[in-house]
């Protein structure tokens, strides 16, 4: 059934929120994602600059009869964007940030928007870092509710397990502090529950790690060679210690002059990553991947900050489609099968297929952690096409499809919601026993169900 929007409620809105409406001329601007493959026309969007307005917005919401779906930049929108939002209001959290360090406790807090980049900035002002993703854009509050995977997790685990506090705006428009001390049911859902299906948050506190630089950087090939360097970063990922994290790319570049020559019009393999050791000790852990003599290697001691680049994420909005799978051990019949799809003489129409490393303390429950505090599986495997048109985006989509279903005989049924492209079933994330304690909390905190996620429980 449709809901038709109470336009004179949402109308309270505008007071002190900035707030477009359908037909305003800032309607298109704020209702854009980061992901610029997805349309969402929701029936207005806010953007708060204040926990009031957030709270304001969440009660005028709920009284005009409407949902709310909140939103940093939009890097995982598609998920959102397969739901109607006829009759939601999207919270645009991009005005909402802010950082503040405590090195003595060895904590940040963030205010709701603030984008990883700003968080390692200040962080590194002190010599630490944090769980932070491969690209600063993206906002910390969704990625490291929905667990998070970073090129320190096979040491320090899912970015889940660094909150140390969450604030957050209820369904009924109250602000609640959830710690390990208050609210602590709530506490635990937040943590890989996702911020979405529990409230807004606007602010978070995270635990800082103690690197102020890091070993890490990329191996680079031609893809004729990519036989060999799957197979040997497979074998070598099977001894590797928990201080090395890397992920391995099959990657497709178009002829672009804007691209630097050793990726413009070329197919390549990479393996990137971090490794937490010193130089020497990084050196021989890393030493059997470059014994294969790549083109190009760019491991060595860097200042924390600069992980933020070694993974070549998009650094502005682009248009993208995937899809993803959880792996468990892959034999030589699980390489052969990835060759097949993405490996010399393939066009698969991707521009990239990566097996993300698991295992070491991701694979570890950690006592007192929330929901999502592991993560099973060998390997993540997520597959990016460009989808700069909806025809694109078709064909994109199929294309990832292709690439997971063929790796299908060695898939678990778990995802990763950071890297779940599409709309999933929930319950995925989660084993049974905290699927089931996960829904209790939401049935707890939002009976009435105004709150829209990206994945919804």
């Amino acid at each position: 059934m449709t809901t038709t929007p109470d336009t004179g409620a949402l109308a309270t809105l505008t007071s002190g929120c900035p707030v477009h409406l359908p037909g305003d001329p800032g309607y298109d601007a704020a209702t854009t994602p980061w992901n610029l493959s997805v349309e969402q026309r929701p029936a207005a969007v806010a953007v708060p600059r204040t926990v009031d307005q957030v709270r304001d917005v969440v009660r005028a919401a709920a009284a005009a009869g409407l949902k709310v779906a909140p939103q940093s930049t939009g890097h995982g929108a598609a998920a959102l964007g397969e739901h109607s939002l006829e009759d939601v209001v999207l919270v645009r959290m991009h005005e909402l940030t802010g950082v503040s360090v405590d090195p003595a406790a060895g904590t940040v807090r963030v205010l709701g928007g603030t984008l990883w980049q700003d968080v390692v900035a200040a962080a590194a002002a002190h010599g630490r870092s944090v769980l932070h993703g491969s690209a600063g854009d993206v906002a910390v509050v969704g990625y490291a509710l929905s667990g998070g995977l970073s090129f320190f997790a096979r040491r320090h685990g899912v970015a889940a397990n660094s909150v140390r506090a969450v604030e957050v705006v209820t369904p009924h428009g109250e602000l609640r502090r959830a710690s390990a001390e208050e609210h602590r049911d709530l506490f635990w859902a937040l943590r890989g529950g996702g911020a979405g299906n529990f409230g807004v948050v606007v602010a978070v506190e995270l635990g800082l790690l103690p690197y102020a630089d890091v070993f890490a950087g990329m191996l680079l090939w031609d893809r004729e060679r990519a036989p060999e360097v799957v197979r040997a970063w497979v074998e070598w990922t099977r001894t590797a210690p928990d201080s090395a994290t890397t992920s391995l790319r099959v990657m497709s570049f178009p002829p672009l002059p804007e691209l630097p020559p050793f990726l413009s019009g070329r197919d390549l393999v990479v393996v990137d990553g971090a490794i937490l050791e010193d130089d020497e000790r990084a050196a021989e852990v890393l030493s059997p991947l470059r014994a294969l003599a790549p083109e190009m290697d760019t491991f060595g001691r860097i200042p924390a900050p600069a992980l933020l680049g070694v993974h070549m994420d998009p650094p502005e909005p682009s248009p993208a489609v995937g899809d993803h799978s959880v792996l468990g051990e892959l034999d030589d019949a699980a390489v052969e099968a990835f060759l097949a799809q993405v490996g010399p003489g393939t066009r698969s129409g991707l521009m990239s297929a990566e097996l993300r490393h698991l295992g070491g303390q991701l694979a570890r429950p950690v006592a007192g952690g929330g929901v999502l505090s592991s993560v099973s599986g060998e390997y993540a495997l997520l597959c990016i096409a460009m989808a700069p048109t909806p025809q694109a985006a078709v064909a994109g989509r199929a294309a990832a499809f292709a690439v997971n279903r063929a790796m299908s005989a060695w898939s678990r049924v778990s995802l990763v919601p950071t890297f779940a492209e599409t709309r999933v079933d929930a319950s995925r994330f989660y084993d049974a026993h905290d699927w089931a304690a996960l829904c209790r909390v939401r049935d707890e905190v939002d009976p009435d169900r105004v709150l829209l996620a990206n994945h919804p429980l």
